[in-house]
């Protein structure tokens, strides 16, 4: 019986160590593309940003939290997403530009096409 307890308890232990290495993720490195090869929607939701709007969606400018973790880490509100339109697409769609600090003139731009799954920083 002893062992029965003792065996199960090394096998509960042993996954939960090895759960642990597999769930822990580090800092995903993030590529960069340059804005002439962004998608012309995404080129046109860039200038809108610099020039304050005006926006075409009710959601633009809000606060990105960044619960994925993708981005680098900074103080709640720092960041902001705006929608790039998406052809064909009957709502938002999953491509977004995120800016970090003041969206207009921070120069720090992020395109994401897969819904804040991956990021690339936007090099101009």
């Amino acid at each position: 019986m002893i062992a029965k307890v003792l065996k199960t308890w090394t096998f509960f232990v042993l996954a939960l160590l090895l759960s642990v290495n597999v769930l822990a993720r580090g800092p995903v490195p993030i590529s960069a593309v340059a804005v002439q090869d962004l998608p012309k929607e995404a080129q046109q939701t860039l200038i809108l940003i610099k020039q304050g709007g005006p926006f075409p969606y009710p959601k633009d400018g809000s606060v990105f939290r960044n619960y994925e973790g993708v981005l680098p880490k900074q103080k709640r509100g720092y960041y902001h997403e705006f929608t790039v339109k998406t052809p064909g697409a009957r709502n938002r769609g999953a491509r977004r530009i995120v800016s970090g600090g003041d969206p207009r003139t921070s120069g720090e731009y992020y395109y994401t096409d897969d819904h804040y799954a991956t990021f690339r920083r936007i090099k101009e």
